[in-house]
């Protein structure tokens, strides 16, 4: 029936096994709950431990980090069951129904994407651009998803059929953090797999702080460049990638690059402030990603 399988990196999954595992026994079901901490070495993996302990349930530290993608290509070879449940080890599971929900909306789909929420406070003023971003513009309802079902689609808290995740998988060439979810789904696109986005959200628990979150949007603009220019993606499967095409037609990335290199530091000023505005945010964004190419 169902293998969920959650990807680790330095953090404590045991609470979370011990909710899936009690809303799977609830159900009734086949499944099995297999655990990959990629070569972390943390302590608390001696937490992790404890989820040997749990029937159907499994946990390993690898020796080598793998990177993100192959971990997730890693423990869909491992899976035995059908349907793949994809989410990340720091998930917090805030319905007792989410399971449940799952397995009621499986049939003629082979994806089915429950979405994700932010918490209703940020944590902390230095998690405040991640927060901010997660609230306000990538947590949406099931039913605006529905309106672009491929390019709303994301790889955590995802069930996906075993046959069909086989076609596409994780593009374990590309080493740079970001925008797998993107191929992915440009992929699912390609092959006209059925996508269903429903009401079935978790909490996003570990968000980054401003700066670990800056760096990664840089490394994930450099992966989008490259699937652009690779010709992986298809221009207008991207919004960001339709006005940087549109900007390369009327060579106008140069100057945009020159003027965010005089413009970068008063940007991150105002993004690692108290209050990050999301606008100076995609202006960044679209500076950075002029400049990619156009650096000494």
């Amino acid at each position: 029936m169902l293998s969920i399988l959650v990807p680790i990196y330095n953090y404590n999954v045991y609470p979370l096994v011990l909710e899936l595992h009690k809303q799977c026994m609830d159900c009734g079901i086949h499944f099995e709950i297999l655990c990959q901490d990629d070569a972390s070495e943390s302590s608390l993996n001696a937490s992790n431990e404890n989820v040997n302990a749990v029937s159907n349930c499994s946990f390993v530290s690898l020796k080598a980090n793998l990177a993100h993608r192959e971990n997730r290509n890693s423990l869909a070879e491992q899976a035995k069951f059908d349907y793949l449940l994809f989410i990340d080890g720091d998930s917090i599971i805030i319905h007792d129904n989410f399971i449940k929900k799952y397995i009621d909306n499986l049939q003629d789909f082979d994806v089915v994407y429950g979405g994700r929420l932010h918490p209703e406070k940020c944590p902390s003023d230095n998690q405040k651009l991640r927060w901010k971003y997660g609230r306000f513009i990538e947590d949406k309802s099931a039913a605006n998803r529905k309106k672009k079902p491929y390019q709303s689609l994301l790889f955590n808290n995802t069930v996906i059929k075993k046959g069909c995740f086989n076609k596409v998988k994780f593009d374990t060439n590309r080493k740079k953090y970001g925008h797998d979810d993107t191929q992915l789904s440009y992929e699912l696109s390609l092959l006209k797999s059925n996508v269903n986005h429903i009401e079935n959200t978790f909490e996003h628990g570990d968000i980054d702080t401003t700066l670990v979150y800056l760096n990664k949007t840089k490394e994930s603009l450099e992966n989008l460049i490259s699937l652009y220019e690779e010709e992986k993606i298809d221009v207008e499967f991207v919004r960001l990638i339709q006005l940087y095409h549109f900007l390369k037609r009327i060579k106008s990335t140069f100057i945009i690059s020159k003027i965010h290199s005089v413009f970068e530091k008063y940007l991150v000023q105002n993004l690692t402030g108290k209050n990050p505005n999301l606008f100076f945010f995609n202006w960044f964004r679209v500076g950075y990603l002029c400049s990619i190419n156009h650096k000494n």
